[in-house]
């Protein structure tokens, strides 16, 4: 057999497998390295960790199953019945998957805080609060409320999916509508509805911001806002190494649920498309009391978190009434002039257009390379490429953290550009993929045939027929980056804060009014931003 020679595409695969392996495989190598080079089962067995590690099982699991039973109730009536408005209120329910965790949890403080109106007014009414959001309880409602998005994107999906011919034959022979659903559309489901819930449930084990503003002034500790404290308090000796053991932990729950899901995904492939255009069921006489309900649920859920943000804004303090005469702008004023806040917006921006720019352009090599080439190698790279997706950011953070000191990256703002790269590459890589997919690879063999080199017809091809896609994956990751928290917080050194920790610093020192309008600033950059990406998606 004549052996392959090398050419461009070979060292451009070779030079990809470097980079990505660097900003990847490195940080998880340290975290295991870190965390089994001794032996701290006497540390984690201690009682608060014990503690803590239940409490985000038990947050992180509720809400998961709470987050798939909304998802999948909306998923039917969404996708599958008559029920009126679905389309307008499908945008107002997937509204939380674009507010950040922290934000909302900033902005339900608004409503159902100690100190909000709402409690206030009940107490003197009734003589204690409606509900105090603080505690776990607050934990498990905000981590379902910002994970059922994600749950009704991957059930609705399955659902979409399923041949509509299975439920007209199950009512041709003489079952009711919710009895096909029930005996037909819901043991299909099944695949999904666990799919949903392993992504969700891992997703929610390692969020910081949502346990850190409303479990911790009620001592509910989860590993996420442990570790924060481990490595900010030093605590425990050898900090480092103690987080990189609960980093391996939450490494191994995050593999076995990309497993899971893999499994999980191929047996959703035995279903094939719908054969006829499916049929919406009819609701009956329920059709406009399902209607009322869920858009009362579904504005209350989503307009009301930024209206409780507008309302904490114009107020001066927490327990101000909400009259005309107490109304200014004082709040807003304060949180937009703040030293900090400047700092730590020339920062996100900053941070986000640098990772937008690096991602763009690795992301644009690797998903081209991965689907355009046919090296086996060239597959996993693509895969490598997307496993951030699936590990938790405080992981990230933690591996980070440790290689700081070997790469001359202590204390700088290049130590989280590096963990956004790793973060957020996946976006790109997921935007690429699909078109170049859907494309055939003929344009590319007449390249070839007209004398152009692999190299050449890639770039010429493949890339610049998929860089539309990649600037738009690109845009998102800087979006995402202007307002993340977790890995900011934990990479936090001074003067390089971000506008997330900015909010987050203004909540814990106690500026709640200040924290709560820059909140509402930027999520409503954020939404702008956002919409009209979708905008330039769709055009």
């Amino acid at each position: 057999m004549t052996p392959v020679k090398p050419d461009g595409v070979t060292w451009l695969g070779l030079t990809l497998w470097l980079v990505v392996g660097a900003v990847v495989l490195v940080p998880l190598a340290a975290v295991v390295f870190l965390g089994l080079s001794d032996n701290h089962v006497q540390v984690l067995l201690d009682g608060g960790v014990l503690e803590a590690g239940r409490n985000s099982l038990v947050s992180a699991g509720v809400s998961a199953v709470l987050a798939v039973a909304v998802g999948t109730i909306l998923a039917i009536l969404l996708d599958h019945t008559d029920l009126p408005g679905r389309f307008v209120l499908r945008l107002f329910l997937l509204s939380p998957l674009l507010v950040p965790p922290f934000v909302g949890a900033i902005a339900w403080l608004g409503i159902f805080g100690p100190s909000s109106a709402l409690n206030l007014a009940w107490a003197s009414a009734f003589g204690g609060p409606l509900w105090n959001l603080y505690g776990g309880d607050g934990v498990i409602f905000l981590l379902t409320v910002h994970s059922y998005p994600i749950a009704y994107l991957i059930v609705g999906a399955a659902l979409r999916r399923i041949p509509s011919d299975l439920e007209q034959a199950a009512r041709i022979g003489g079952a009711s509508t919710w009895r096909a659903m029930r005996d037909v559309t819901l043991p299909l489901l099944r695949p999904a509805l666990l799919s949903a819930f392993t992504l969700t449930a891992v997703s929610n084990l390692a969020d910081f911001g949502i346990p850190s503003i409303v479990g911790l002034p009620e001592r509910f500790v989860t590993l996420s806002t442990l570790v924060y404290r481990y490595i900010q308090s030093g605590t425990v000796d050898k900090p480092l190494e103690v987080v990189g053991t609960i980093g391996i932990l939450l490494l191994i729950i995050a593999i076995v649920a990309l497993v899971i899901n893999a499994r999980l995904a191929r047996r959703g492939n035995e279903l094939d498309d719908a054969a006829a255009p499916r049929t919406p069921f009819a609701l009956g006489q329920a059709r406009w009391g399902v209607g009322i309900t869920a858009w009362v649920l579904g504005l209350a859920v989503t307009l009301l978190p930024l209206l409780a943000l507008a309302s904490q804004s114009l107020l001066p303090a927490p327990g101000v009434p909400f009259t005309w005469e107490n109304l200014t702008l004082s709040s807003i004023k304060r949180a937009l002039t703040a030293p900090s806040t400047l700092i730590g917006a020339v920062n996100s921006v900053g941070l986000a257009v640098a990772a937008g720019l690096i991602c763009t352009i690795l992301g644009l090599a690797v998903a081209t390379v991965a689907t355009r080439t046919n090296a086996r190698g060239n597959r996993a790279l693509g895969a490598l490429a997307m496993l951030p997706q699936a590990i938790p950011g405080l992981v990230i953070a933690v591996g980070w953290l440790i290689l700081a000191p070997q790469i001359g990256l202590f204390n700088t703002r290049g130590l989280i550009l590096c963990a956004y790269v790793m973060s957020f590459l996946a976006l790109v890589v997921q935007a690429v993929d699909a078109p170049l997919r859907s494309t055939p690879t003929a344009f590319e063999e007449a390249a070839r045939v007209s004398g152009a080199s692999r190299l050449r017809s890639l770039f010429d091809i493949s890339w610049r027929m998929s860089f539309p896609a990649a600037v738009t994956g690109g845009v998102l990751v800087m979006l995402t980056a202007v307002r993340e928290l977790t890995i900011s917080v934990l990479l936090l050194a001074p003067g390089n804060h971000t506008l997330g920790v900015s909010i987050f610093n203004l909540q814990q020192a106690g500026a709640y009014n200040a924290a709560s309008a820059l909140a509402l600033v930027v999520t409503i950059v954020g939404l702008a931003g956002l919409g009209l990406l979708g905008r330039r998606s769709r055009g």
